[in-house]
């Protein structure tokens, strides 16, 4: 953003939100085209809560219309095997994996959670939090 490029920051919950709505107002293929211009759509919090199928065709469309066009920013607590629950098809999941990690770079970055991290270090509370089986 600092350089010019248009930057677009979205939680996964706030872009499905305004898919789903474009969908029923019938405004669906501007909303995408919009989602198209910046030059990176940052989009945050993948897998902290499912999608539905049609949550996971609308990611998919999206996806598919930036593919090697423009760059995507993906967070994530999930690892790419879990992606099939997370998409709740695991048809979808891959294809969007698939146009995703064609040209990307990843990053795994792994140890506590920053936030937690620091309500520790205040003394809100003892032990490092146990993450669940599969994160990652």
């Amino acid at each position: 953003a600092e350089a010019g490029h248009r930057v677009l920051f979205l939680t996964l919950e706030e872009l499905m939100t305004r898919l789903k709505r474009a969908q029923q107002e019938n405004r669906l293929e501007r909303q995408l085209q919009q989602f198209s211009y910046p030059k990176v759509l940052v989009v945050d919090e993948i897998g902290y809560l499912p999608l539905n199928r049609q949550e996971a065709s609308l990611f998919f469309r999206l996806v598919a219309r930036r593919y090697e066009k423009a760059s995507m920013v993906l967070t994530s607590n999930k690892g790419f095997v879990d992606w099939g629950e997370v998409f709740s098809d695991q048809m979808i999941a891959t294809a969007i994996l698939d146009r995703l990690l064609h040209h990307a770079t990843t990053l795994n970055i792994k140890g506590e959670s920053f936030r937690l991290e620091e309500k520790r270090k205040a003394g809100l509370i003892t032990q490092p939090v146990e993450k669940p089986e599969g994160d990652n």
